[in-house]
């Protein structure tokens, strides 16, 4: 009788002598399927395993940790193709910019709003169903000669979504930086149709001035130093009254307020489980808001048509 084979091969290459063994599963492993470990090798089942079962770091407000600001550059892109395409197509400015009501006339003119107007003529803006606006003027910015700042305008706006979106975006984390983007944006939208629904706006700034908000939230919640926040703040703020004068302080204001809302939710949300449903629940019902006091507007200016 033969005696039995003492020789023992790897659970992977049963071709290949092995005398080490996986110090999770102890089954023998060569040269080539061997991982380190902490304490001797594992195999690459028991290392696929143990990264399944490990907690992926998150940041203090829940987001997931990534060293690349990404949604920033694609918000930056976006707001730089459709300013190409504005200076292509200026008809893309009328078409898409922030507009609660307007008149168009027979002669493909636009004019300002009032409740009665003749047949010939036909309403436009949010009241008309275009309620798109309210996102897509916030993608848009001045031409290259038009209003106070020109080209400026969109320059300003992409160097502060640039200084200011990549610090919230690596606290924030991605999702939660995208909603808290777009609340903002729709926030200022809002603002201008319920105090200047007549008044065409255009530009990031809303949605930039609720990034303004998170940082000061964000900062206040972490106890950073605060004095170099301050500064911030008040620099912001005192451009919000400069721009009274000068750009739609509406939409301003309503950016940084809705961010600050958004941003409160997110850091004051109690960490458990429940936190990611309390910060999504807390945009949902911000959205909501939004919302309805777009369409009470409508209803209002219309009549209830």
């Amino acid at each position: 009788m033969e005696p039995e084979s003492t020789v023992t091969t790897c659970y992977r290459h049963p071709a290949v002598e092995s005398h080490v063994r996986c110090t999770r599963c102890e089954r023998y492993i060569c040269p080539h399927c061997m991982r380190e470990a902490a304490v001797g090798h594992q195999c690459p089942e028991c290392v696929r395993e143990g990264a399944r079962s490990v907690r992926q770091a998150r940041t203090a407000f829940g987001g997931r940790i990534s060293a690349v600001p990404l949604v920033t550059y694609v918000l930056i892109g976006l707001n730089v193709f459709a300013y190409v395409g504005e200076l292509v197509r200026p008809a893309i400015v009328d078409r898409f910019e922030m507009l609660g009501v307007g008149l168009v006339g027979p002669d493909g003119g636009h004019y300002v709003w009032q409740a009665s107007y003749p047949a010939d003529f036909h309403a436009e803006g949010v009241v008309d169903g275009e309620w798109y606006r309210l996102l897509t003027g916030a993608f848009l910015h001045l031409p290259p000669t038009g209003g106070t700042f020109g080209i400026l305008h969109i320059v300003m706006n992409m160097v502060s979504l640039w200084n200011i979106g990549r610090v919230v975006e690596l606290q924030l984390g991605r999702i939660r930086y995208l909603a808290l983007y777009l609340l903002s944006a729709l926030g200022g939208s809002v603002l201008v149709l319920l105090i200047a629904p007549t008044e065409p706006t255009l530009g990031a700034s809303g949605a930039i001035f609720g990034l303004g908000a998170a940082y000061y939230v964000m900062a206040r919640r972490l106890g950073a130093d605060m004095a170099q926040v301050n500064r911030f703040m008040a620099g912001l703020l005192l451009w919000l009254l400069i721009s009274a004068g000068l750009t739609s302080w509406q939409g301003h204001l309503g950016g940084l307020l809705a961010g600050a809302v958004v941003t409160l939710a997110y850091a004051y949300a109690p960490r458990d489980g429940r936190r990611a449903l309390v910060q999504a629940g807390a945009c949902a019902v911000l959205l909501l808001v939004l919302l309805v006091a777009t369409w009470a507007k409508v209803a209002d200016l219309t009549g209830g048509r």
